[in-house]
């Protein structure tokens, strides 16, 4: 059954791979029979010839990069699910994916600029008038570069960052004092998903500038915090077994860490930490939230008297 199951998948791959190329393989055809036809069947002044000639390798040329740019995307797509990020420990698939996605844009714009200096090139006038150029390119080079070069900074900061990967795909980012996912990693810009939907455009620059944090650079576990503000007469040990019996009984938490401590002390409260793990930064903002909601409750009903309170001292002659 798992075998039937495999080849029916491999097929469907096999098939959508073959419609990707289909079309610029066919249009490719279509003209190589109409290049040999002009030659061979058709017969037509050197002119004529000539000019037909020109539009067929225009057509080559648009049909060779369409097709090739077709590639990178498959075999961008196969590498991707070589490497699956909707598991739970994906930090290899997430170093793939942020390499490929990078990889790929910039081989499609080698593809484009390749293609359209090919195709400037089966123009005479622009041949020579290239060639002439090249004499002054220096210059023109220098000029370039000052008047683009926050744009060239830009770029080069976008391939510096999928080299040396500070961050990667759906890795868990606080840029700007927001909280949220890297969900597309281009040459100019970096699009972060924050936790209520809206999208932060960053540029690469940002990240190799300003300190940002980023949770799951290693590891895709973290460590939550609770704290609950109590009065001095908290029985601790209970609050402590408390939350080892929350703990025990929700599949958010990993079974790492537990622990609870008092971590500081004002004149009215205390304050209580109580630290726990989860395996991904979404979960462990449920599991913090499950924890404090049981623990504040547990209080409630259990040890009222704990809770904060203010205390006044009235003396005999204040009455």
């Amino acid at each position: 059954m798992s075998q039937n199951k495999t080849e029916a998948e491999s097929k469907i791959k096999s098939w959508n791979i073959i419609k990707k190329i289909l079309l610029p393989m066919i249009l490719f055809l279509i003209l190589v029979i109409i290049k040999i036809s002009l030659s061979i069947i058709v017969p037509l002044k050197q002119n004529q010839i000539d000019v037909f000639n020109h539009i067929l390798n225009f057509g080559f040329i648009i049909t060779l990069s369409w097709l090739l740019i077709r590639l990178i995307k498959v075999g961008e797509d196969y590498i991707e699910s070589r490497y699956l990020i909707n598991i739970p420990d994906n930090l290899n698939a997430r170093k793939v994916h942020t390499q490929i996605r990078v990889i790929e844009r910039v081989l499609i714009v080698v593809v484009l600029i390749i293609s359209f200096s090919t195709f400037l090139m089966t123009f005479e006038k622009i041949r020579q008038f290239g060639t002439s150029l090249l004499a002054s390119a220096g210059i023109v080079g220098i000029i370039l570069g000052f008047a683009a070069q926050k744009s060239i900074a830009t770029l080069f900061a976008g391939l510096q960052i999928a080299i040396t990967q500070p961050f990667r795909i759906d890795d868990v980012v606080i840029v700007e004092n927001e909280w949220g996912w890297i969900e597309e990693i281009n040459l100019t810009y970096i699009v972060v998903r924050i936790w209520d939907l809206r999208r932060l455009i960053v540029p690469p620059s940002y990240f190799i500038d300003k300190p940002f944090q980023n949770w799951t650079r290693t590891s895709a576990s973290i460590l939550g915090t609770v704290f609950i503000y109590a009065d001095y007469k908290a029985p601790i040990q209970s609050i402590r077994n408390e939350l080892q019996r929350i703990l025990d009984n929700t599949e958010l938490w990993d079974k790492k860490v537990c622990n609870l401590q008092i971590t500081n002390a004002s004149s009215q409260t205390i304050e209580i930490r109580a630290l726990m793990s989860a395996s991904t930064s979404p979960i462990a903002w449920d599991l913090r939230c499950l924890v404090r909601e049981k623990l504040i409750v547990f209080l409630q009903e259990n040890f009222p008297e704990s809770l904060p309170r203010y205390r006044i001292e009235l003396e005999k002659g204040d009455l």
